[in-house]
């Protein structure tokens, strides 16, 4: 099954994909929050070329393990847009994902006006390869 993870921010969404084995996330694109919402062209082709079978949208979750702030508007954003594509949607936690892209992104020299468009596509990337690597040690453990 073919997992598409969104990174849903209030101005961007980073979208990564997953191989249809499940077993590697790769980051696709970043395109704007309002074509996301509203169900654009430039989403709906990605829907197209890439066929996920399920949405999996990062959820802000505070150091302490709560849902944070934003989680609200995200739960309700991440609904729409699976109502809208017709796809299921699942939620994680996408804590620290976005710190880890930037220092990923600086490790290879970038300064913060470069990563700015790739951040999101990379925070999307590093939450749904973790979730992946959840759903393979779990299968594992309930094979054997």
């Amino acid at each position: 099954m073919r997992v598409m993870a969104l990174d849903i921010g209030e101005v961007r969404v980073g979208v990564a994909i997953s191989d249809p084995g499940e077993r590697v996330a790769s980051p696709l694109c970043v395109l704007p929050t309002n074509e996301v919402l509203g169900n654009a062209k430039s989403f709906r082709l990605l829907l197209e070329d890439w066929e996920p079978e399920l949405i999996l949208s990062g959820l802000p979750y505070t150091m302490a393990g709560e849902e944070g702030p934003q989680a609200a508007r995200i739960r309700d954003a991440a609904t729409r847009i699976g109502r809208a594509s017709g796809l299921p949607v699942e939620f994680t936690d996408e804590r620290l994902s976005s710190r880890e892209a930037k220092r990923s992104l600086r490790e290879k020299g970038l300064d913060e006006r470069a990563m700015r468009g790739k951040v999101d596509m990379i925070a999307a990337s590093i939450f749904l390869q973790a979730w992946l690597d959840e759903r393979a040690a779990k299968n594992s453990i309930a094979e054997s």
